[in-house]
């Protein structure tokens, strides 16, 4: 159950939420003038027409995070051939089934990103003035590396790509570094195998595994190759996973099946094609959508920009310039700090989804029929729901991101700055009233809707709370008996034509 409260206020204003939630508390007080570095990140991708408007959105949010590497790489559904006519079965059933033997597969080229730079490096004036931290265009060109790419799982090979990614893995900056896989796995894997074979037999062979394992963290989109099951979990079992097989369906192609029809304008044609791909410059113009006459030279399955083909196609019936499908954003969500706290903790839920750590297999966080919360549109649970409760923020930013390609700073939307007052890790006992306290601004000077709400699924804490509510603080009255932890999220939206939320998440433990 989610409880909600509001206020407005212009400048600085309070704000409160609850939430909880179930792991323990490790992260220190995060309310701090010294800030994380930014994540790092090492894409790899197949090309799939998805991958595109996936990584045409992960520019609009390049500033977020250190963008290190940019790998093609292969899958079950797209794969180069070796050129020699080599046919290729599938070891994944579906795959298996629809193709059977190929010599390659739906192929994209190794080209595909380099109309997209071009057009970034045009916006890239007006982005730099609404962010500090976006990259060049250049610096982004050079470290794109073709990977493993002749076959889906194949990784027999060291490549440009893989030894990259080994490189990341072995230099000495000891931040993590997330590996986003939109394709399959093979890539990273051979990068992986290929540090087992340089190091497996020497003394240094303890140091270096444990130097990887404390490194890398991939976020999977499903399995779209067996090189995960087959060589990574086997053979560096350590290395940690978080594995989004469901919630992802939300910014897939059937979004329509996932997301609440109230909420299908947000991906629906008039929304996306007024507010984000059209007179929005020359990156957004490449972004694909329904109908809009764009064709991805290699895959003959990409139908979908033809307006002929709209009536009920695979997921449904769609109108032009309808959303088809960023099924890999998830794993870039993940890294935007928007005040959730959730990179550290994906048990906690952010715009990432909500992954918890597997009882069988400790390195590894998932989602699925484990993960549900209550969704108030269906009045179920719903494994889906832990993705689709930020829908709406994260689409809505997304069109306010789109202006700043084309926007000088004064005239467009920027999010609002959200801090806690205090410490935003607690101790509490049962019984006790506690006040939370949050300063938000705006640096546009909107004014602020303020939301405070209750993440019940998250939490240990099940007793019931009373909140009180005024212009400059929020008590919570705690239940006199039980424990747990409660998570406090302090959701705060600017009011403005392509809004902005931002949040602080503040957790207490309750002990008796």
């Amino acid at each position: 159950m989610n409880l909600y409260t509001k206020s407005k206020a212009i400048g600085w204003i309070l704000i409160f939420t609850f939430f909880s939630c179930q792991a323990p508390v490790e992260k220190s007080d995060a309310n701090t003038d010294n800030p994380s570095p930014k994540p790092r990140t090492i894409v790899t991708t197949d090309g799939e027409i998805d991958d595109v408007d996936s990584f045409i959105r992960m520019l609009l949010y390049a500033n977020e995070y250190q963008i290190e590497g940019l790998i093609y790489s292969s899958s079950m559904w797209h794969y180069k051939g070796d050129g020699k006519g080599t046919p290729f079965t599938s070891e994944m059933e579906m795959t298996k089934n629809l193709y059977g033997e190929q010599t390659d597969l739906r192929w994209p080229g190794e080209e595909w990103m380099n109309p997209l730079l071009d057009a970034y490096e045009t916006v890239f004036p007006k982005l730099s003035q609404h962010a500090e931290g976006f990259p060049t265009a250049d610096e982004l060109r050079s470290v794109v590396r073709v990977g493993n790419i002749d076959f889906e799982g194949e990784m027999e090979k060291d490549t440009e790509g893989s030894d990259f990614i080994k490189a990341k893995l072995l230099d000495d900056e000891m931040e993590p570094i997330y590996l986003q896989v939109w394709g399959g796995t093979n890539t990273i894997a051979r990068a992986l195998k290929s540090i087992e074979d340089e190091y497996k037999d020497t003394d240094q062979w303890k140091q270096i595994y444990q130097k990887v394992v404390d490194k890398a963290i991939i976020y999977a989109i499903l399995d779209q190759d067996a090189t995960y099951r087959n060589y990574i979990e086997p053979n560096w079992p350590d290395v940690k996973i978080y594995y989004n097989s469901n919630q992802f369906w939300c910014f897939a192609y059937p979004w329509k099946e996932a997301v609440p029809e109230s909420q299908h304008y947000l991906f629906e044609g008039e929304f996306m094609g007024n507010e984000i791909i059209n007179d929005h410059g020359p990156l957004m113009k490449q972004y694909y959508s329904y109908g809009d006459g764009q064709k991805q030279e290699g895959d003959d399955e990409h139908i979908h920009g033809d307006p002929t083909q709209l009536e009920d196609a695979q997921w449904g019936t769609f109108g032009i310039y309808d959303f088809i499908s960023e099924g890999d954003s998830p794993a870039f969500f993940h890294l935007i700090d928007v005040g959730l706290d959730n990179l550290e903790n994906p048990q906690w839920g952010g715009w990432g989804g909500r992954l918890v750590q597997s009882e069988e297999q400790p390195n590894r966080w998932e989602d699925g029929e484990n993960v549900r919360d209550f969704n108030p549109f269906t009045e179920e649970m719903d494994a889906t729901f832990p993705q689709i409760r930020w829908v709406k923020a994260i689409q809505k930013d997304f069109a306010a991101r789109a202006d700043w390609c084309i926007l000088d700073y004064a005239e467009a939307n920027h999010p609002p700055v959200v801090k806690a007052k205090g410490s935003q890790r607690l101790m509490a006992k049962p019984g006790e009233m506690i006040s939370l306290e949050v300063e938000a601004s705006d640096p546009d000077g909107d004014e602020l809707d303020v939301n405070y709400w209750i993440y019940q699924e998250v939490g240990s804490y099940s007793e019931e709370v009373e909140l009180t509510v005024n212009q400059e603080s929020v008590k919570v009255q705690l239940a006199e008996t039980g424990s747990g932890e409660l998570h406090v999220i302090a959701e705060v939206r600017d009011q403005a034509e392509h809004p902005m939320t931002r949040y602080v998440r503040f957790v207490v433990l309750v002990e008796e």
